[in-house]
Order: C-alpha cells, then structure tokens, then sequence
C-alpha cells in the first residue's frame, strides 16, 4: 500500500488534507506534517478541518494555514483524510464525499470501517503521526524541523506522553530520529502542558467536585456542564485531558469524562488501564477509538447516560 500511495503523490498536483472533528495532537500534528511534506515535493496543498485549531496546538508549524470553509472537493486530484476511522469523522463535509476524485487513508484505530479503497491502517502503529514518518521514509525525503516538530507532537500526544499501552520500542525509536530533526522536547512539551489558561484550572476545579465512582471503585467519573464553562469563562476545548485525573486513581480501571455539549446531549471520553476494552463500550453507542482509548456521543440526561455507559463497561468484566 505504501508503494501505491507513493506512486498516487507523485502521479497528482493539487491536495486536499483533512481530519476528524474535535482536533486533537495526532490529527493536527499529522495534517501539518503532511502539508510540509507537499509542499516540499512540488504540489498544491490544501489542509482543511470544521473545526478552528484549538490554541495550544497554534504553535505548531503551519498551523496559520488551515482553513474552516471548503468550496468543493472536486477542485483537488486527491483526498487526505488523515486519523479518522470513518468518513462521517470529518464533519458536516461528509455528505458531499462522493464527488472526491481520490481519497486516501492513513489511519490506526482499531474501530475503522474500512471506508476507502486506498487505505493505509495500522492498528499497532501508536498515531497516525507514526505511520506517516514510514511513508515519508519510503520517498526518502528530508524531513525538514517543521515536519519533525508536527510529526514528535502527534506521536507524543496519542501515546499520552509515551505512557499508553500503544508505546513500543519503534515510537521511540522514531521520536529520537524526530528529535535529531529539530524536535525539542522541551519545548514542545512546554507548548502543551505548561501554558494552560487561567479558565482552564477553574474549570478544572469544578469539574473534579463531581468526582464519583461506581462498581466498587473500579469506574471513576467526573462531569463537564454548559454551566461550568460559563462560569469558568472557558472553552469545550480545555478540557483536553480531564479525563486523565480519575484514570490515575488507585483501583480505577476505566475513567470517564462527560462532557455537555447541548441540552440532553453528552460527549463521553472513556481512558481504560488496559483491561477493559473501552473501544467496544464506545462502539455501543456509535462511537470509536482504541482499546485503551475511545469516545462517544450518547443522548440523554446526565444520570440516565452515566447508567447506560457504567452497564456497558461492567458487561466487560469477565476481563477483570
């Protein structure tokens, strides 16, 4: 598939690369190092994503570059749909996928339906960041600081730090080579840990007021209302990460983060310690991801939806 994809770069001039809604490191760090790799090649690029790029990840380079509004996809020989397991992943843009003339896939979830002919999917790659530095590879190209900087954020991101189970000796690997590149840890870990807006901490703070656990323990869960971020003045956005303070609770095996986001209508990030298989509970509700790692979207008040998502999870414990 790698030698497919090579050929299609090298046989087309104008490009269109995007990702999944709700933008995360992987998605953004992917697009841009594939939007450097483009232009160093010769081609038109163009990187477009629904959503605006959230603000700790508008130090990456090129990030100034990509656009919230698409004319039409026909305008482009090929299609990038980068870290997403299903086309409807992209937003409300799906619906007009069937006029793209080529679509390519460079995804590693384990929940992807397989949507595009041309597909390059890697379960036990830890991002889509560290499938694209193969391909790159592959064409032997330089691989410029920019595309290091954007490549070291999508791997470092996915991999929480290089502490999820997605973690192999080849991501690090890649890391040191992204590293020599003109990947500062430093910084780049500076850009997205320890610049956190004042709204975000007083967020934070509320949000784990509403620390609960169920099943003896082992579920720990905190909420994030529409009032909250009001109060907080904050951003949907800010609460990247939440998700992770009740994970790292002693007997916690799955934590999860319940996020408003209209009037009956909850966004549900679920983190497992590695024995119970989130993707499966996510893919319940006709959401996706890994089995350490998955979300979802579920209709309902907050009690009726923390019961239906508790049941799925403990209907998984034959794992504990």
């Amino acid at each position: 598939m790698l030698d497919r994809i090579v050929g299609i770069i090298d046989s087309c001039r104008t490009f269109l690369v995007t990702s999944h809604v709700r933008l995360d490191g992987d998605a953004l760090g992917s697009e841009l190092a594939m939007y450097h790799f483009l232009r160093n090649v010769g081609k038109e690029v163009v990187v477009y994503n629904q959503d605006e790029t959230p603000e700790k990840y508008r130090f990456l380079p090129g990030s100034g570059i990509i656009v919230n509004t698409l004319n039409s996809f026909k305008d482009f020989d090929v299609v990038f749909v980068l870290d997403c397991s299903d086309i409807a992943r992209i937003g409300n843009e799906a619906s007009r996928s069937d006029s793209i003339k080529r679509m390519i896939n460079i995804d590693h979830h384990v929940s992807n339906t397989g949507f595009c002919d041309v597909s390059l999917v890697d379960h036990e790659a830890s991002s889509t960041g560290e499938i694209l530095f193969r391909l790159f590879r592959k064409m032997n190209i330089d691989l410029t600081s920019d595309i290091a900087i954007n490549l070291y954020t999508a791997i470092l991101t996915d991999t929480g730090s290089f502490c999820y189970s997605n973690t192999g000796k080849d991501t690090f690997a890649i890391a040191g080579e992204l590293v020599k590149r003109g990947a500062s840890p430093r910084r780049i870990a500076e850009k997205l840990y320890e610049t956190n807006p004042a709204a975000k901490i007083e967020l934070l703070a509320k949000v784990l007021g509403t620390l609960e656990f169920d099943w003896n323990g082992k579920i720990g869960s905190i909420r994030v209302t529409l009032r909250m971020l009001e109060d907080a003045g904050a951003l949907q956005e800010y609460t990247d990460g939440f998700v992770d303070f009740p994970r790292s609770i002693k007997g916690v095996e799955v934590a999860v983060l319940y996020s408003e986001t209209s009037d009956n209508n909850f966004k549900v990030s679920l983190r497992s310690k590695g024995r119970i298989n989130v993707e499966r509970v996510a893919g319940e509700f006709g959401g996706g991801g890994h089995f350490s790692a998955a979300a979802c979207s579920v209709e309902g008040d907050i009690d009726t939806v923390k019961s239906k998502i508790a049941a799925c999870i403990m209907a998984q414990q034959s794992n504990i």
